[in-house]
């Protein structure tokens, strides 16, 4: 899952030469997990409130510092202790001693020639840190009126969708709350969002206009969208954590309009992500037949299309103004037909909704093609015509493989052995 984008093999070729790799080994946080020392990144503010009472302080004032850390860890982006001012000091050596404020390991950060951001980040087992570590990836996306961080919920991916380049990852594990909040907060310190931050030098990334919480204008992530590595519903709680954190009005604050989360269809969660979490639903549909979306989208046997759209019409919330995203990857001669195009229409009769119309993302091996562009424009047309939006997605960040269905981390190297033991 992730952003299309459409060149030519020779245009990918020059445009590759043009992108820039930063091989930083950047352990912005070397201060790593190790026995013995919790870290506070992910824990819900009653968590939070609790594990101060388990060092100590009475009710009242653990639901007091907990707000003040709240405050430090995901409004100021503060990492060391040392720098809560509104904290005793004597107070503050205790927190170190005992907690972590930890962040993803950059291996590297590349930046692609229209500003596309694409991190490959570590993160060492919470619970056991000496297990071997995993790699995911993270992507943000600059646009004219918004900045969009695409983030990972598991290491790799259990789903085996035939068309997408994650799905031939095995799954490592799932990602904590924190290690998904950690993506977002590391993001937010490369691109200098939190306050006091500095922008990056490199002349890429345009700033950015519009906002996704309270930070005026400035901000440059303004929409989180779950739709990197992995399938968001089969890490329902983590993920569920994670977006209401960064929902929190003291907190990151982004507008649940500006969050949405993408799902291949994992249907007994469709209706809780509508009531418990709230934020916008994205399905990856990309066939309007079970025949042909068993082998594309292998979930599909579990949970058909009859019992998919039905979860869709009853999503809490659903109206004009916030409308499902059904994406729909564009397959030459696979499902781009009109009779596709038409079915599509019928099928989605009556649910409030928007069709992103995803371009085939070649990567090594696939025996797939995109289809031809006036093919895509005949399909948009007819969906068109039939009243919905159908937005053909602007090619974003495929010269450092940063697109939809291409991102897919060093973890698979990891041994079984390795892998069950990550898992255990």
């Amino acid at each position: 899952m992730l952003w299309a984008a459409l060149t030519t093999a020779p245009a990918e070729k020059a445009a590759r030469t043009m992108s820039i790799v930063l091989d930083l080994d950047y352990h912005a946080h070397a201060d790593r997990p190790r026995p013995g020392r919790q870290s506070l990144v992910g824990l819900m503010k009653p968590e939070l409130r609790d594990t101060l009472m388990g060092i100590g302080l009475d009710e009242r004032e653990a639901k007091m510092r907990a707000s003040q850390l709240w405050n430090w860890i995901y409004h100021n982006g503060v990492t060391d202790f040392d720098r809560m001012t509104n904290i005793q000091k004597g107070f503050r050596q205790k927190l170190a001693d005992t907690f972590l404020l930890d962040r993803p390991e950059i291996v590297t950060e590349q930046v692609s020639i229209d500003g596309t951001r694409k991190w490959l980040f570590r993160f060492r087992d919470p619970k056991n840190p000496l297990l071997p570590p995993v790699d995911v990836e993270t992507v943000y996306i600059p646009e004219e009126d918004r900045g969009t961080l695409c983030v990972s919920s598991q290491v790799g991916c259990s789903l085996t969708c035939s068309f997408c380049h994650t799905g031939t990852q095995k799954l490592v594990r799932n990602l904590t709350a924190g290690e998904i909040l950690g993506q977002v907060l590391m993001a937010r310190e490369r691109l200098g969002d939190f306050p006091g931050g500095v922008r990056p030098t490199d002349g890429l990334v345009p700033a950015p206009r519009g906002s996704g919480g309270s930070e005026g204008d400035s901000r440059a992530i303004t929409n989180i969208v779950m739709m990197g590595m992995g399938e968001p519903l089969y890490n329902y709680e983590n993920v569920r954590q994670a977006l209401l954190i960064a929902s929190d009005e003291a907190g990151i604050s982004l507008s649940k309009r500006r969050i949405t989360l993408s799902t291949s269809g994992v249907v007994p969660f469709i209706e809780p992500t509508g009531s418990e979490i709230g934020v916008m639903l994205a399905i990856s549909l990309h066939a309007v037949r079970d025949d042909l979306r068993d082998l594309l989208v292998p979930i599909n046997k579990k949970y058909p299309l009859k019992e998919l759209i039905e979860a869709c019409r009853n999503y809490p919330g659903l109206s004009n103004a916030r409308r499902i995203t059904f994406e729909y990857v564009m397959l030459r001669d696979i499902n781009d037909s009109d009779a596709d195009a038409r079915e599509l229409v019928r099928l989605l009769a009556g649910i409030p909704a928007k069709i992103n119309l995803i371009p085939f993302n070649p990567w090594p091996g696939t025996n797939y093609e995109c289809s031809t562009s006036s093919r895509i424009e005949q399909f948009a047309d007819i969906v068109n015509r039939a009243g919905y939006a159908s937005p053909v997605r602007t090619p974003r960040g495929r010269d450092i493989f940063a697109a939809c269905g291409q991102l897919k981390s060093a973890s698979e190297r990891l041994s079984k052995k390795e892998r069950d033991a990550l898992t255990a």
